[in-house]
């Protein structure tokens, strides 16, 4: 049994990002439209930034993916493989949810070699490939 850690690359993540964004996008307008809030204005974009948070704090701080991350086949973990808690998929989830251009650009730059965002580097998480044989 190969036991070895690969990182997921950063095209894997933009799309399971992507996936995840575009499902809560829909669920979040048809909840917009019920609630008759504007989906552009501030309000409508800061709930739907809080519904992100909450959505991948609740999968990735549970099981370590959220739908996207399920498809692609990919999962948050610290940094030998090993689940994460809660609190480390809320602070994770923070900069995505809230902060993306910045925790990127910082992770991009800075912290490439690990292919960490700056808030998986502040919650000591990684996005890996996530085995095979993983049941």
């Amino acid at each position: 049994m190969d036991e070895r850690v690969v990182l997921s690359s950063w095209n894997e993540r933009f799309w399971a990002w992507l996936i995840d964004v575009l499902l809560m996008g829909i669920i979040w307008y048809r909840v917009l439209v019920v609630i008759k809030i504007e989906a552009l204005s501030i309000v409508g974009i800061l709930l739907l930034a809080g519904a992100l948070f909450i959505y991948w704090t609740a999968l990735e701080g549970y099981r370590g993916q959220s739908l996207g991350k399920m498809v692609l086949n990919i999962v948050v973990t610290g940094p030998l493989g090993e689940d994460i808690s809660y609190k480390d998929a809320a602070v994770e989830a923070f900069g995505k949810a809230f902060l993306l251009p910045v925790d990127c650009l910082i992770g991009w730059f800075a912290l490439s070699k690990n292919r960490q965002r700056l808030f998986n580097k502040i919650s000591d998480t990684v996005v890996l490939k996530r085995p095979e044989n993983y049941g």
